[in-house]
């Protein structure tokens, strides 16, 4: 079990680095690493226990200042934190990140979300920001995003789903062993749900991830190329896997 900070400082002898390098070195445990600094208790049991669940092993501040000793002391994959806290708010607590040359992924998690809390935020050193309320399953894919980019985790070249496949070295796609040509767009659009293949996708994620757009564009760009990728990958064939999840997004699933 990762050690939290305030019972290691209460029940071991030694300064906090010494004691938690003590601790790292009795893990063997080689799953990503993520930091969680949450104040909310509610939002952190709930954070560390899908995170632990999901794989992966997660340390706990529940305060700017042991949220800043962990990040600066310790070795993180990902690092999950909140704008508003005690002490260090989670916008100091980057910028004092990234000025010790230290370029691990950030997620912001905030109640605030306009579009200049999330200029804030990226401004600050974050890579990526998710407004509470948030559904755990776009936590999780924010996630992976960021460890594939930062090259944590290899990504895969050749995707399948199904019949359907893609190669991304090749740039080719095909379904049933018959080639399905798409544009750049399409391809982009196709590979993000084949990523998430059996996971709803919502606007919000293929807006900021296949458009890169931190904002609602207010647009029905992506009701445009859905509809075309479907012409694609689902009307010349039997069984279409392209779903529509009414009021949340959509879902890419061989099973139905």
């Amino acid at each position: 079990m990762t050690p939290n900070l305030s019972d290691v400082r209460s029940s071991e002898q030694g300064t906090p680095v010494e004691i938690l390098a003590q601790k790292r070195a009795q893990q063997t445990d080689s799953a990503m690493r993520v930091l969680v600094i949450e104040d909310d208790k509610d939002a952190a049991d709930y954070l560390v226990k899908g995170l632990r669940e999901s794989g992966y092993t997660v340390d706990h501040a529940a305060d700017g200042r042991d949220g800043l000793f962990l990040a600066l002391s310790e070795p993180y994959d990902v690092m999950v934190v909140d704008r508003m806290l005690p002490g260090p708010d989670g916008l100091s607590i980057v910028e004092s990140v990234r000025k010790s040359q230290i370029t691990t992924p950030v997620l912001f998690l905030s109640a605030l979300g306009e579009v200049e809390d999330r200029v804030a935020g990226l401004k600050a050193g974050g890579d990526d920001y998710l407004a509470k309320p948030f559904a755990f399953s776009e936590l999780l894919a924010r996630i992976e995003a960021l460890l594939r980019r930062s090259g944590a985790v290899p990504e895969n070249t050749f995707l399948k789903v199904g019949d359907l496949e893609m190669d991304l070295l090749a740039r080719k796609v095909t379904r049933q062993g018959k080639r399905v040509y798409l544009h750049p767009r399409e391809f982009r659009l196709l590979e993000y749900l084949m990523r998430h293949a059996g996971q709803v996708v919502t606007r919000t994620m293929l807006l900021e991830n296949v458009w890169e757009y931190h904002f609602d564009p207010q647009t029905n760009v992506i009701d445009v190329h859905i509809s075309r990728l479907r012409q694609k990958i689902d009307k010349p064939f039997d069984k279409p896997i392209l779903q529509t999840v009414r009021g949340a997004g959509y879902k890419l699933d061989p099973a139905t």
